[in-house]
């Protein structure tokens, strides 16, 4: 019977947490004051890709899901640019004693992504992001227009799907 309420309770908490999340639809990117692994200071505003759209994925070193997620995009993120011209950003949460392992951790994986370090994660908090991973797609406005937590084998091609919504418009 424990177990059961203790499932029913994991359930309430992720529905809470990803309709948290959901309220950034529609809204912009915040202004957050983040840096980048080489340690230059940058705002969250100021993403952009030239008016294409843009992924926004919350990740850390540590987050199985996350690096499962990270390398599926990975394989598909060539043809996700030719075909939508998309701009992949990813914001590590990992702790400010972790941050140095980062840029390794990225060059190791071969990931082809713009990386950014909130350590304290007030970006995270701005975008209302309650666990790892969490993915945002953006359109070339930098309106936030979809979002998804957590990973699930599959889960990169719902990314693409509403990453096609936008630039077919």
């Amino acid at each position: 019977m424990r177990q059961y309420r203790i499932a029913i309770a994991l359930l309430f908490c992720g529905a809470y947490l990803c309709a948290y999340s959901q309220d950034m639809k529609g809204n912009k990117v915040p202004a957050v004051a983040i840096k980048t692994m080489n340690g230059i200071l940058s705002n969250t505003s100021k993403f952009s890709n030239n008016g294409k759209p843009m992924v926004i994925d919350f990740w850390a070193t540590w987050c199985v899901p996350c690096i499962m997620e990270l390398n599926a995009i990975a394989d598909k993120y060539d043809y996700w640019q030719k075909e939508t011209g998309v701009k992949m950003i990813i914001v590590s949460v990992d702790t400010v004693h972790n941050t140095t392992t980062v840029s390794s951790f990225v060059k190791n994986k071969g990931w082809r992504y713009d990386v950014y370090l909130d350590p304290d994660k007030s970006f995270q908090e701005a975008m209302k992001v309650m666990d790892t991973p969490c993915t945002f797609v953006v359109d070339g406005s930098g309106k936030i227009v979809w979002m998804h937590n957590s990973y699930n084998e599959g889960d990169e091609d719902k990314v693409f799907e509403e990453l096609k919504k936008i630039t077919a418009k």
